[in-house]
Formats: structure tokens, C-alpha cells, sequence
């Protein structure tokens, strides 16, 4: 089984992509539009898609997402219970809203503090080659997939910072059509910005 997932399913740019990447795109976009319409089934999707790309992470040593990947899917049974029946502080039912300002210094201040620790971590624990870049985008997911969670509309703010980065640390990995796929979520990340705002 294993090596059926790692056997190739065609070569993009130079460098092979395996069937498990194939699968984890598809579901990983798939995810992302039921994210922009709040379908809850998104998040069973975000946890299958996650733990192949832990598989696919691992393998090409970038630790930071690998980690995060499984960060994810805890956290997506978490965010699946708040979109089936979470509420505010106050008692209404959850919707899509905006950070106050003390929310939004917040969010700043977790992915600023949360970006050394990360590197740090990766830099002495793994032999990863890029613990600072590795770093960056594991740590400000774990701020966004926590404000998707509570349908804070700037969580598409910052899936649209983490995917930019992304996109280039994918490319030095020869990942490329995970190159492909944050390359799309850029741009869904803006539809669902666009998308929520109308909710509001």
C-alpha cells in the first residue's frame, strides 16, 4: 500500500509527484471551497488531506508541516464542533465575524512570538535544511486554522500570508503540485475573504 502511494504518478517540472500528492490536492481543494461556503463537511476533508500530507512532509524533510499537518487534524474535529455547534461569549450562535482590535494585536503578537519558538524547535530537534521557513508558515496556520475555527473572517488574511510562503518553500522542495495547490488556495483564500465579507 505504502508503496503505491509513494509510486509516481506522472512528473511535473522535472521532479515526480506521487499518487498521495495527487490525492491530497484534491481533497485539500475540495476542503477549501466548503470552507468558503461554511459546509461543515469540510473539515472530515481537512483531517484525510492532512494526515497524507504528513506522510508526503515527512518524507521530504520538512518537519515544521508535517507536524502542523497533524496540528491540523486535531484541530479540524475541534473547528468541525464549533461550526456544528458553537456559540460566542455571549450565548448567539456562531457566525461569521470580525476581530475586535484586542483580537486582532492578539493574532499579530501569536504569529510573531510563535515564529522563533517554531524555528528554534526545528533548528536544534530535526535535520530539516530550512527551519526558519519551515517555521513561518507552520506557526501562523496554527493562528489561522484557530480564527477559521471561530469563523473570524481574517483568517483568509492570513492563509493568504502563510500560502504565499508556502508556495515558495514547496518550490525549493520540488513539491510542485503542492506549488500548484497553494498557489490556488492564494487565490481561494481571497474569494473566501470576498465570500464572508458579504456575511457580514
Amino acid at each position: 500500500m505504502t508503496e503505491t502511494l509513494f509510486a509516481e504518478a506522472f512528473t511535473l517540472w522535472g521532479a515526480a509527484t506521487t499518487w498521495l500528492e495527487v490525492g491530497a490536492f484534491g481533497l485539500a481543494l475540495a476542503m477549501v471551497g466548503c470552507n468558503i461556503r461554511e459546509i461543515h463537511w469540510g473539515w472530515p476533508l481537512a483531517i484525510v488531506s492532512s494526515l497524507m500530507y504528513v506522510a508526503l512532509f515527512w518524507r521530504s524533510r520538512l518537519y515544521g508541516d508535517a507536524a502542523l499537518q497533524i496540528f491540523f487534524a486535531i484541530v479540524a474535529l475541534w473547528g468541525w464542533l464549533q461550526w456544528l455547534r458553537g456559540r460566542r461569549g455571549d450565548g448567539t450562535a456562531l457566525t461569521v465575524s470580525r476581530l475586535t482590535r484586542p483580537g486582532l494585536i492578539a493574532t499579530v503578537a501569536a504569529c510573531i512570538l510563535l515564529w522563533p519558538i517554531t524555528g528554534l524547535f526545528l533548528k536544534t530537534f530535526t535535520d530539516t535544511d530550512v527551519p526558519w521557513w519551515d517555521a513561518f508558515p507552520t506557526a501562523a496556520s496554527g493562528v489561522g486554522q484557530f480564527l477559521l475555527g471561530r469563523k473570524y473572517i481574517e483568517n483568509w488574511l492570513v492563509w493568504i500570508v502563510v500560502n504565499v510562503v508556502s508556495v515558495g518553500l514547496f518550490a525549493y522542495k520540488g513539491l510542485w503540485l503542492t506549488v500548484i495547490l497553494y498557489t490556488l488556495f492564494i487565490a481561494l483564500s481571497a474569494v473566501g475573504w470576498r465570500a464572508w465579507r458579504l456575511k457580514l
